[in-house]
């Protein structure tokens, strides 16, 4: 049995987060709101940091973290100014770059972004992002405001098709586990996109691989056009197999579906992207848990990891990474989550599949109830193995596992990055 694991767990473009022994700490208050940051406990962590910075407003620790906190929550306004605050507090420290280069990268303001990222060493992703001068990223054209792209396969993972550059239409995977799009190395030669240089990064079970960054012209999928848009450049054609043998050109991520309003309809089928108007952001809002939908607030590190509260077997709650690129599975974890939920794992089995660094060898396992928020699945399967050693702390707060495909299989998942929610709706038919 092989068990093919396309996420890509550690791709994101900027630095993990020093784990917080790495921090300097003021004191008992800032240990205390440390620890709380630590735990996931953000809104909590938010007002000890604001007392802290009521008796002392040079407070470095607390402002570069009030700024994360904000970040977490994509409340960018208020990021740019704690992170500018700290950059100037301590113009030597990296974090307070990293983070707000990121809040200018959400933006799509690259040009700010490139000379803070450049500063932190980043030379690479910061001439990708200085070659979007004079032009808009992301640039959506189409005359509709919605547009469905029907999978050609649900299981083990969505693809659809779409063209890159004017070429003919290839085959995409869509993995939340992904960040920015991400292109096959011979067909980013075939549609000219232009690369700017290699770094090393970290995928699925500590393995490592070459990813190229580079930028393409455009990309049509479904009625909408999206122009200028930065890239990273990996083999994907090895993914074959989960595409039943169909040449996979490349992953769709998280970073493309942010600019809409974008539904995974698992029910039907089809991705559904929505233009991210005032009106449609208001209507989203006023939605609550019903019956037929859960809404499940998260928040957002780095440029991919969405995490919100579950429970996975026995466990308390804990934070878990929504990446739905786990190959026909539900969960992964690392070995501590898979205690604290009382797990029995096969040992005697290993199964092997393919990660973005390469083969993956894994466990498989059955947790018998796993929960997101309010939504709940009994008997999801899970692998022991693909899970990133260092993804657990790599936040600087706890990531306990990841839960992905088969968790979601009967919803359709919106993903509102305006009011920071998953709609999970359990309704058959069009929206």
């Amino acid at each position: 049995m092989k068990i093919f694991m396309l996420s890509v767990i550690a791709m994101m473009i900027f630095p993990q987060t020093p784990a917080l022994s790495d921090l300097q700490t003021a004191g008992a208050s800032t240990e205390s709101a440390d620890n709380l940051f630590k735990a996931g406990k953000f809104a909590e962590a938010e007002m000890l940091y604001l007392k802290i910075l009521a008796g002392d407003k040079a407070n470095y620790q607390a402002a570069v973290r009030m700024g994360n906190i904000a970040l977490l929550a994509n409340r960018l306004d208020e990021a740019q100014r704690w992170l500018t605050k700290a950059t100037s507090l301590k113009p030597e420290e990296k974090l307070p770059k990293s983070l707000l280069a990121e809040a200018y990268y959400r933006r799509d303001e690259f040009e700010k972004a490139a000379p803070l990222l450049r500063s932190i060493g980043k030379e690479v992703q910061a001439k990708k992002l200085e070659s979007f001068k004079g032009s808009v990223p992301y640039k959506i054209e189409g005359r509709l405001n919605l547009s469905r792209i029907k999978f050609i396969q649900t299981d083990p993972l969505p693809l659809i098709e779409m063209s890159v550059n004017g070429s003919k239409p290839v085959i995409f995977l869509i993995d939340t586990g992904a960040s920015e799009i991400y292109l096959d190395t011979e067909f980013a030669k075939e549609v000219n996109a232009a690369q700017f240089g290699a770094e090393t990064s970290t995928f699925a079970a500590n393995q490592q691989a070459t990813l190229e960054h580079g930028r393409i012209d455009s990309l049509a999928i479904g009625d909408f056009v999206v122009k200028n848009l930065p890239v990273h450049i990996l083999s994907t054609r090895r993914f074959s197999a989960v595409a039943r043998g169909k040449r996979v050109d490349g992953i769709i991520g998280t970073v493309l579906l942010y600019h809409f309003i974008s539904t995974l309809d698992y029910r039907t089928g089809e991705l559904i992207l929505q233009r991210n108007s005032r009106a449609r952001a208001s209507e989203l809002r006023r939605q609550t848990t019903s019956e037929k939908q859960t809404v499940i607030p998260f928040w957002m590190s780095g440029d991919h990891f969405i995490v919100a509260w579950g429970k996975v077997g026995k466990s308390e709650p804990v934070l878990l990474f929504v990446d739905t690129g786990l190959a026909g599975m539900g969960f992964t974890g690392p070995q501590s989550i898979i205690d604290e939920a009382g797990i029995k794992v096969l040992t005697g089995q290993v199964i092997e599949g393919t990660g973005g660094g390469g083969k993956v060898r894994a466990v498989p396992f059955v947790v018998d109830e796993i929960s997101l928020g309010e939504a709940r699945a009994q008997s999801i399967t899970g692998l022991l193995g693909p899970f990133p050693t260092a993804l657990e702390f790599g936040q600087g707060f706890r990531i306990a596992g990841l839960i992905s495909h088969q968790f979601f299989r009967p919803y359709a998942v919106t993903f509102d990055f305006t009011n920071m929610r998953l709609l999970l709706a359990k309704a058959e038919g069009k929206q």
